[in-house]
C-alpha cells in the first residue's frame, strides 16, 4: 500500500542528498541544516508511535530539533551558493532541442495526482487497498512528484545524482523559506486547537448580521485572504476561519456545502498568499532570485489578478455553496 509515510521518507531521502552535496562543498550550515531536517522526516513515525504509547522524549527531541534550525538560519550563515554560469552555453543548447517538452514533466503532476486521486477507490486488490485513502491527496501527489521526476531524467537524459544535485540547487537558493508553509501550517493548527477560531467566531457575530447568508459569504473569503496576508499562508488561515466562520455559520447556520466551502475558502486564502511579503517563499525569494530592483516587485506585478480571483472566487462561493 501506498500509505504518507513513503511520500516523507521520500522527502528525507532528497533533504539528506542536499545535506551530503552541502558537506561535500564544504558548506557546514547548510549540511548540517538540511541534514536535522532529514531526521526529522525520518523520525516521524517513531514521534507517532512514541506519542500513543505516552513516551514524550521523541516529540521533545523533534521540538529541540526544530530550535536548532532556527538558530542556524539565525546565524545568517545559510547564504547562497555563488553564481556559476559554466553550464549555462550546456543548459541553453538543451533547452533548444527540447522545447516546451521541458514542461512535460510539470504538467505531469497535477494530472497524475488527479488520476490517482480519482482511481484511489478502486485501486485495491481483493481486500488490500493499493493506496492508503486516509491520506490519499497527499500520497497521490507524493506519487506524482516521484514520477514527474523520472519522467524529467528520462526526458533530458540526466542521472540520479544530476536530479539530487539540482534539488540541493534550488533548496540552496530558496533557504530556510522552504519551510516556511510547513511552518505556518502548523502555526494555523496551534491557533485552531489555542481556541482563536472561536475568538474569530465571537467577533465577527459581533461585526455582521450572521443572519445574512451574504454577509457570512463575504466575512469567511474575505477573512480567508486577511488572515492569509497575516500569516503569509492559506494553510494556517484555514483551520481558523473555517472553525469560525465556514463551519458554524455557513455549514451550520445557512445549509452551505461543506467541501464548496473549504474548496473555496481556501481559493480565497491563495489570493491573499499572492499579496503578502509574508509569504517568503513565493514573493520574496523569487524576486531576490530575479535580482529585481523592487524586493515587492512580484506582489506588484499579480495584485491585480488576485483581486480579480477574490471577486470571483466570492462569487462562486455564494452561488456554488448552497445549491
Amino acid at each position: 500500500m501506498l500509505r504518507i509515510e513513503y511520500v516523507y521518507w521520500a522527502c528525507g531521502l532528497l533533504l539528506l542528498a542536499a545535506g551530503a552535496f552541502e558537506l561535500r562543498d564544504r558548506r557546514y550550515a547548510q549540511a548540517a541544516f538540511w541534514t536535522i531536517l532529514a531526521v526529522c522526516f525520518f523520525g516521524g513515525d517513531a514521534v507517532s508511535a512514541a506519542d500513543k504509547a505516552g513516551n514524550a522524549l521523541p516529540a521533545q527531541a523533534t521540538g529541540i530539533a526544530v530550535i536548532v534550525l532556527a538558530a542556524i538560519a539565525g546565524t545568517g550563515l545559510l547564504l547562497r551558493r555563488p553564481a556559476d554560469d559554466g553550464d549555462a552555453p550546456l543548459r541553453r543548447a538543451s533547452a533548444q532541442r527540447l522545447g516546451n517538452r521541458l514542461f512535460l514533466p510539470a504538467l505531469a503532476i497535477p494530472i497524475v495526482t488527479l488520476i490517482l486521486v480519482l482511481l484511489t477507490p478502486y485501486a485495491h486488490v481483493g481486500d488490500f487497498a493499493l493506496i492508503d485513502a486516509r491520506q490519499s491527496t497527499l500520497v497521490a501527489l507524493g506519487t506524482a512528484c516521484v514520477i514527474a521526476a523520472g519522467a524529467a531524467m528520462l526526458l533530458t537524459r540526466a542521472s540520479v545524482a544530476t536530479a539530487f544535485g539540482e534539488s540541493t540547487r534550488l533548496l540552496d537558493s530558496l533557504s530556510w523559506a522552504a519551510l516556511l508553509p510547513m511552518l505556518l501550517a502548523t502555526l494555523g493548527a496551534v491557533f485552531a486547537a489555542t481556541g482563536v477560531g472561536e475568538a474569530v467566531a465571537h467577533l465577527v457575530s459581533a461585526a455582521i448580521p450572521t443572519q445574512s447568508r451574504d454577509a457570512c459569504v463575504f466575512a469567511y473569503g474575505i477573512g480567508m485572504a486577511l488572515f492569509t496576508i497575516i500569516m503569509g499562508n492559506a494553510f494556517a488561515a484555514f483551520p481558523v476561519m473555517t472553525a469560525g466562520i465556514g463551519l458554524p455559520l455557513l455549514v451550520g447556520q445557512h445549509g452551505a456545502h461543506a467541501a464548496v466551502v473549504g474548496s473555496l475558502g481556501m481559493l480565497c486564502g491563495y489570493c491573499g498568499t499572492l499579496l503578502t511579503p509574508m509569504a517568503a517563499n513565493f514573493n520574496v525569494v523569487p524576486a531576490a532570485l530575479l535580482e529585481l530592483r523592487d524586493p515587492n516587485g512580484v506582489i506588484r506585478a499579480q495584485w491585480p489578478t488576485a483581486v480579480l480571483l477574490l471577486a470571483t472566487n466570492l462569487v462562486l462561493l455564494d452561488w456554488l455553496a448552497f445549491r
